[in-house]
Order: structure tokens, then C-alpha cells, then sequence
């Protein structure tokens, strides 16, 4: 029970399915006393929904779990430059581990969760597939999930649309109906990003440059910016250059350096390859070898199809029909098969243009 809609619908359509149900409220990070941490607002609406369907709300302290598991990993990819996505770790090494273990220690069967995701047994296999409404669909954020929690897991929104559970949840008159769903930071929340950075990383500011090595402005750290990033840059009119927008397309950390382009399809933002660190499978080996199949290098992303190589070393290098822009290593490709997401990795490198070039150069 994470005090938002989704799992409020969860709960309550389990318990109309004649299911007995507990919640369990989860607390994954300790206040910092910016202000900016909805944890107690949350904490109130799971007492409140839980209160309306008369089941107990167990509450349970993580938040130590989380820094060792999640967020240390988050800082320490951000200070090399690379580009983390905490919500897929935070679902492997949290959500669908020690809220698993506690909820198991308490009597439980099984875990609900308000995900929009699916779980179909497949010959005593069981697979991962997208929700109904493909615009919510959180598969990306699950494919590091493996037999052991898919098997104990239920997703109840799974068949659903996200416009359904808000009328499930009005007409049932929950006080979490309206309420907006979370954005930011997994259980960190909506904060200013370059300030919550700086608190954990020394800014060190630099150069911004363009791919031919001008000098275009100066950047408050590298780590702030990502690959395809438009805002932040305060690049004002410049000599000789239109007054197209600017946008990130390359990052030396080495050498403390952002680069920049004119352009949102830029070619140096675009790759054909990426290769990954070794990749999770969720029913535990490949498909094949080599296999096609297609693949999203970022939530939301429409499907794009692309050939897959699996190496000796668990590592992947995936080849795409067409060129994809602004493929950033530290976020995770994630493969599927249809609906089916066979499992993902985390991008190590690409063959963009600038990204090769600094490569060679640091060889």
C-alpha cells in the first residue's frame, strides 16, 4: 500500500475476488528535511484506505535497504556520467525482495501490487508481459524480475486502463481517487535535480563544448546533463550559429567536458549498436544465441525492432533496423517478444559518432 491510487484498487479488488488482504505501507527513505518527501502524506492515505476496507496496514522501515541497494548505486553511476534508472533497481533489490521477504515473514501467500504488468504461467514457467494499456505499462521497469518473485506476485491492474481505476476508485468513494500519481525520483520524489544532486556530488564546472571542440559556454558539472538534454545548458545567442535549440550529445568526464549540438535529431545523437553489461533473463537463458526480437531503451519508447547477440560473457550487442537517438549508457535495454519482455540489460556503450570518438581517445 504505497498510499496512491493504484494500489488502493489493487487492494480493493482483491478483497472483492474474496481474497484476504493485508497492506503493507513502506518506508524507503528517511527524511532529509527538504520538505520535498511525500512519505507522510502517503503514510496518511494508506491509513485511510485501509481504514475504508477494514484490513490491517503493516508498515515497514527500508530505508537503509534502499540507500545500500538503490541509491548509493544511483550516485555512483551520476558521478561516472553515465545515466541510472533507480526504478528498475529499486524494483529488484526492494519492492520484489524485502517487501517480498517481510510480507512472507508476516503469513502472507503472496504480494499485490498496483504495477501495470501481467504474470502468465507458461509450463511451469512463468512470464512477464505489458499491461492492456500499453501508455501505462511498467514492464521496463520490472524485466530484472526472475522466477522466484513473478511466481508469489499478483498484478491486479494488469487488464486494466488507467482511466478504469480512477472510476473503480471514485465510485468506491477511496480518498486516493484523485490523487496525482507519483513522479520523480523512485520514493524520492519531485525535487530540484541539480540541487539534490549537488548535495552528494561536488559540483566541478567545465567547459561546454561543440563537437568540433569550440568553446560555447561553461556547464556546473557533467553529471547534471544527459544524453539528448535540451534545458539547463543557458546557451544564449552565439557568433555565427543560428538560433536552433542546443542539446547534449556527448559527455567527458575525464576530462570534465559537455558537448553540444544544434538540432533534436542531431547526428551525433544517433546509434545503430549498443552493447550492454551481462543481461538478466527472466526465465533464465536467452531465446537463442542470436534472435530477433524488439527492444526499448527507454519507458514508453514504441518498440523497435532489432537483432540480439548474446556473448560468452552474458553481455549482449544489439543491432537495430534503424537509428536510434540519444541511447545513454547507465539506462537499461529491454527486450521483447510481443507482449512478452524477455529481460534487459544495462547499456555500456554505443557506437554514436561523438561516444566512439572520446572511446578512441581514451584508449
Amino acid at each position: 500500500m504505497s498510499g496512491g491510487v493504484d494500489s488502493s484498487v489493487a487492494a480493493l479488488l482483491l478483497q472483492r475476488a474474496g481474497e484476504p488482504v493485508a497492506g503493507l505501507f513502506m518506508d524507503n527513505w528517511a527524511d532529509d528535511g527538504s520538505g520535498e518527501c511525500r512519505a507522510e502524506e502517503d503514510r496518511r492515505d494508506a491509513v485511510a484506505v485501509c481504514g475504508m476496507l477494514g484490513i490491517r496496514l503493516h508498515v515497514r522501515d527500508f530505508s537503509r535497504e534502499y540507500w545500500d541497494g538503490v541509491f548509493a548505486h544511483f550516485i555512483a553511476e551520476y558521478a561516472a556520467g553515465r545515466t541510472p534508472n533507480p526504478d528498475v533497481l529499486c524494483n529488484r533489490e526492494v519492492k520484489f525482495r524485502h517487501f517480498l521477504d517481510a510480507a512472507l515473514a508476516l503469513g502472507a501467500e503472496r504480494i499485490a501490487t498496483g504495477h501495470y504488468a501481467r504474470v502468465e504461467r507458461n509450463g511451469g514457467r512463468y512470464r512477464l508481459l505489458r499491461a492492456l494499456d500499453r501508455d501505462k505499462d511498467q514492464s521496463y521497469f520490472l524485466h530484472l524480475l526472475g522466477q522466484e518473485p513473478l511466481a508469489a506476485t499478483d498484478f491486479p491492474l494488469g487488464a486494466l486502463a488507467k482511466g478504469e481505476v480512477r472510476r473503480i476508485a471514485a465510485e468506491a468513494g477511496l480518498p486516493t481517487a484523485a490523487k496525482k500519481d507519483s513522479t520523480g525520483i523512485c520514493f524520492i520524489g519531485e525535487r530540484d535535480f541539480r540541487e539534490f544532486l549537488s548535495r552528494y556530488i561536488p559540483a566541478r564546472p567545465g567547459e561546454i563544448r561543440d563537437p568540433r571542440g569550440r568553446t560555447l559556454g561553461e556547464h556546473p558539472g557533467v553529471f547534471h546533463f544527459t544524453l539528448g538534454q535540451r534545458g539547463g545548458l543557458q546557451l544564449g545567442g552565439i557568433r555565427g550559429r543560428d538560433q536552433a535549440p542546443w542539446y547534449v550529445v556527448g559527455k567527458d568526464v575525464g576530462r570534465n567536458l559537455l558537448y553540444v549540438d544544434q538540432g533534436h535529431d542531431s547526428p551525433w545523437l544517433q546509434s545503430t549498436t549498443l552493447w550492454s553489461e551481462p543481461a538478466h533473463w527472466i526465465e533464465g537463458d536467452p531465446p537463442a544465441r542470436r534472435f530477433a526480437c524488439s527492444a526499448q531503451v527507454r519507458h514508453r519508447q514504441p518498440p523497435q525492432p532489432c537483432e540480439v547477440e548474446s556473448m560468452e560473457d552474458g553481455t549482449l550487442r544489439v543491432r537495430f533496423d534503424g537509428a536510434q537517438r540519444a541511447v545513454a549508457p547507465g539506462q537499461s535495454v529491454v527486450l521483447y517478444d510481443g507482449d512478452h519482455c524477455l529481460g534487459g540489460a544495462v547499456i555500456a556503450a554505443t557506437d554514436a559518432p561523438l561516444e566512439t570518438r572520446l572511446r578512441e581517445q581514451a584508449a
